[in-house]
């Protein structure tokens, strides 16, 4: 794992972790072809996963990926799942439907994510990307673990952040930044990331214990279908942030990857051995490494953050999850 870096390829870690890809039941959320989860689900599928969950608001999109997966490994199962991260009430069942699945899941992928939007409200009247980002899959995860967490078996829940979180933590008081009045999309896509990786913090510490693994990663800037907005713009609106906030090393703009490459990461964090219930359990990956903490703004790894968001995140959902 010490040999990786920003340039290793998604190819290369499936092959090095073919033996823990075999065999294994992986669901992923956000599967859109061209985004990255539909890459890590055809970089992995040539190493014999048993089954490949597709899950996805748009189904006919999940459903062309399914076949891209099929094209590349005849042998592999897909299933598509309509899941819609906008509202509590598809989530609950779409859950219901995981819980009735005979398989025990090994590998949650939660990818899907909106970047940046105008202001607008979900289904449930949260800030939308605090809401589908973090929310949607909080509850999603929370209603299934009882195809994660089973006496015997371990599984991996992955958090899919960026490093945009370093502009801001979670605003407890007022996530959906006064009703829009002092929204600012890239505070609310920090807000939403962060709350990836507290969340990813908050299942290692609850249940590591009992074998579930929970990570969450930056897999870089990557140009895909989430950069639905002006990407210029929206590159010189975070400068303009990360010059204000002093992230000097951001000021010259961003290195960009290829899908591959930014797929890496999320293999490493699903798949790699060096990540285990003891070992780098609730850690950060950035260019398939665990980042030091060190290297990590307080707020996105203080475990007093963490559960504060994990109880806020009880409130919103209107149920207690008892671990």
């Amino acid at each position: 794992m010490s040999d990786y870096n920003r340039y290793t390829t998604g190819e290369q870690v499936a092959s090095d972790c073919r033996s823990s890809i075999e065999n294994k039941t992986v669901l992923i959320t956000g599967v859109t072809s061209g985004g990255l989860g539909a890459g890590f689900a055809t970089i992995i599928a040539p190493y014999r996963p048993s089954v490949i969950i597709l899950a996805a608001r748009d189904t006919s999109k999940a459903e062309e990926t399914a076949q891209q997966i099929q094209s590349i490994a005849p042998s592999v199962v897909t299933r598509i799942l309509e899941l819609d991260l906008n509202s509590q009430t598809q989530i609950r069942k779409a859950a219901k439907e995981v819980l009735s699945y005979e398989e025990h899941i090994d590998v949650l992928v939660n990818n899907a994510g909106v970047m940046g939007p105008p202001f607008r409200l979900t289904e449930d009247g949260l800030e939308s990307q605090f809401g589908i980002n973090h929310i949607g899959h909080f509850l999603f995860t929370n209603l299934i673990m009882n195809k994660l967490v089973a006496p015997g078996k371990s599984a991996r829940v992955v958090n899919v952040a960026s490093d945009g979180y370093r502009m801001g933590p979670i605003r407890f008081e007022d996530w959906n930044f006064d009703d829009g009045n002092t929204y600012d999309p890239w505070l609310g896509y920090a807000q939403a990331k962060t709350a990836n990786m507290l969340f990813s913090v908050s299942l290692a510490r609850k249940l590591g214990k009992v074998g579930l693994v929970s990570v969450s990663l930056h897999p870089g800037v990557i140009n895909t279908n989430l950069l639905r907005y002006d990407v210029g713009a929206s590159v010189d609106a975070i400068v303009k942030w990360d010059k204000l906030q002093g992230n000097r090393s951001y000021w010259d703009g961003f290195k960009w990857k290829t899908m591959s490459q930014g797929v890496a990461t999320h293999v490493v964090a699903a798949f790699h051995h060096m990540i285990s219930p003891t070992e780098n359990n609730g850690s950060f990956l950035s260019d398939s490494t665990v980042i030091i903490p060190e290297d990590i703004r307080c707020w996105a790894r203080d475990e007093i953050e963490a559960e504060k968001l994990w109880k806020l995140s009880e409130k919103i959902v209107g149920e207690r999850f008892h671990y």
